[in-house]
């Protein structure tokens, strides 16, 4: 399976044009101080399932646009965007404060009438009722700019000054609508949520998110091999846990 490359569909929200020949979809949102071509390394397709990734504004591709500021007015935004390819059974996934960004945008669809995804997948990331939760949301700009560093050497590039004062900006910018964003109680929602823990995660443990439980009837919880960057790597084990989940939404 080939990786992910931009084509000339520079229609800004999506890095590419969704296949129509599809059966499934998986949007993927883009974790804090980047965006989307985080999933540089992930195959084309999860199973039957298309990877389409989620460029938000402020970052990459879109730089000289106004970060959307909170996840409810990302959701607002991008709602109508998404519209017409919802035309068959997809997915969400968010890793840690992009869980939330996903999170935001099911309610969204929910709200205005909309389908909505079959599945919600949630990775390193504490349910949206909980306090903000994290290191990062605490780190001054030195040792965000480290952790930035980091990143980009997780997703197999050289950190250059200049690139890392751009990604700064969109962290702060990213971890402010992190710490905004909390809602008084769960809520159901009406798709299936699988949440994702990695074992060597030093930054979200799988068992802080138990609160997910609350959020569906179809509620389940796995845990697989890796640190908090590892899904960057696609390993097959989460590419085979999200084929599987969506085969399994879409056989009901």
């Amino acid at each position: 399976m080939s990786p992910i490359t931009a084509d000339r569909f520079r229609g800004a929200w999506l890095l590419r044009r969704p296949q129509e020949t599809a059966t499934h979809r998986i949007f993927c949102f883009p974790y804090s101080g980047v965006g989307a071509s985080m999933y540089a390394r992930w195959p084309h397709w999860a199973g039957p399932a298309e990877v389409c990734p989620i460029q938000p504004p402020g970052r990459e591709n879109r730089l000289a646009e106004a970060h959307y500021d909170t996840f409810d007015a990302l959701a607002e935004q991008l709602v109508p965007v998404l519209e017409p390819h919802l035309d068959r059974p997809f997915a969400f996934f968010g890793h840690c404060s992009s869980a939330l960004a996903g999170f935001a945008v099911a309610r969204r669809l929910a709200e205005v009438g909309l389908p909505a995804p079959q599945r919600l997948f949630v990775s390193s990331q504490l349910a949206p009722h909980e306090p903000p939760y994290g290191r990062f949301l605490t780190m001054d700009d030195e040792a965000l700019t480290a952790e930035l560093a980091e990143l980009t050497r997780s997703m197999g590039g050289e950190p250059m000054p200049e690139m890392l004062d751009l990604g700064l900006s969109v962290m702060k910018a990213d971890i402010a609508a992190h710490k905004q964003y909390r809602i008084p109680e769960p809520v159901e929602l009406p798709c299936g949520v699988t949440v994702i823990g990695w074992d060597q995660d030093q930054e979200v443990r799988p068992e802080l998110m138990d609160g997910w439980r609350h959020y569906s009837e179809d509620v389940r919880f796995l845990t697989l091999r890796g640190s908090h960057h590892t899904f960057l790597q696609a390993p097959l084990a989460l590419m085979a846990e999200l084929s599987h989940d969506v085969q399994r939404d879409a056989a009901r």
